[in-house]
């Protein structure tokens, strides 16, 4: 799937979809955090993301103090919130940040996250190297330009599901709760 947006370089950006899940999670908050992409997992189309393909991307738009940009869908006319780190480990492309809840769009993507009808993760970039994969009958990625991580419908590499977690102060609030209720057992019982 190929979508027009990001800067003009020649050819369209490419994106990979991805649902987020065991890798990620959204706190009622907007906070989201996990993989945009897997090292060595063919996705659907056969393409699989060597170790290292973000790693020139990242650290160019570190020197040149840009974003990867957090988008709907991949429309580049819908931002959705903003990503707070987007880096390489040895699993793949971790991504962790913020949707913006007061942003109409951001409430939406948040109550749809929530009741399971929105569980994507897909990056937007443009293939800078690669080779043929003969296994896959796709490509390897070795390095990519990096644009945009959306939240999208349909992924593209199956490997991972959506989950929520609590908020920081809502965790706490449950610490702080179970805490009163096992102070109030007798000690024989905690």
């Amino acid at each position: 799937m190929q979508h027009a947006l990001g800067p003009a370089r020649g050819r369209a950006p490419e994106v990979k979809l991805m649902p987020i899940g065991d890798v990620s999670t959204v706190g009622e908050t907007g906070i989201i955090r996990g993989y945009a992409s897997l090292f060595g997992v063919p996705d659907q189309g056969g393409d699989v993301v060597a170790r290292g393909a973000f790693t020139a991307s990242l650290e160019r738009l570190r020197a040149e103090r840009r974003e990867v940009k957090f988008l709907w869908q991949h429309d580049p006319a819908r931002p959705i919130g903003v990503w707070d780190s987007v880096r390489e480990d040895a699993r793949g492309l971790f991504v962790e940040g913020r949707i913006l809840a007061d942003v109409t769009l951001g409430a939406d993507a948040i109550a749809l996250m929530k009741a399971g009808a929105i569980d994507g993760l897909s990056i937007g970039y443009r293939t800078v190297r690669a080779e043929a994969n003969r296994q896959t009958g796709g490509r390897t990625l070795t390095e990519v330009e990096l644009w945009e991580v959306s939240l999208v419908t349909f992924p593209m590499l199956p490997s991972a599901r959506a989950s929520l977690t609590p908020s920081t102060e809502e965790t706490d609030a449950f610490a702080g709760a179970l805490a009163e209720v096992i102070s109030g057992m007798p000690a024989a019982l905690h």
